[in-house]
């Protein structure tokens, strides 16, 4: 093989290695800021034209009502985070001492959250803090929590969309 012939083939393989190990490595930093809506053709056709996206809401069995806030006050993309949500009886009255688990995800991508919220702290008066909360990517997603108190279990399910 000639001298010449051998240094563009080098080359050419030295360059796509280059290309893939820094694809590898920027893409969870560039990807989901600037590849994902494309890929996704922009905005996601999949998200229901009636989605309730309101931070309020009724628990699946009427059990709670139950808010939420992040801080942030627009959650962000790409850093954790934290949200205190905020739990009462469907009359009103402050719900302490309940065992809350938080899960969640891109429900038109099929994935779930990146990090594992959890609920640290009961902050009283129905108020719960919950650490670890991540989205990495703009889009649909779903916050799930499922709440014990008193003896009874409810779920509840709030929808946000990340521009």
């Amino acid at each position: 093989m000639k001298k010449q012939t051998l240094t563009v083939v080098l080359t050419t393989v030295i360059t796509t290695i280059i290309v893939i190990v820094g694809f590898i490595f920027l893409m969870p930093i560039i990807g989901p800021r600037y590849l994902h809506p494309l890929m996704m053709g922009g905005a996601s056709s999949s998200v229901p034209a009636d989605l309730d996206t309101s931070t309020e809401h009724l628990s699946d069995k009427g059990l709670y009502r139950v808010s939420w806030s992040s801080d942030p006050a627009t959650p962000p993309l790409n850093q954790i985070h934290t949200w205190t949500i905020h739990v009462e009886t469907a009359d009103g009255q402050p719900v302490d001492n309940a065992e809350i688990s938080v899960d969640g995800g891109m429900p038109d991508m099929g994935h779930g959250l990146p990090t594992s919220p959890q609920v640290t702290q009961n902050l009283g008066d129905g108020d719960y803090l919950v650490e670890g909360m991540k989205f990495q990517m703009l889009g649909w997603w779903d916050v799930r929590f499922s709440i014990n108190a008193n003896g009874q279990s409810d779920n509840i399910t709030f929808n946000l969309i990340l521009e």
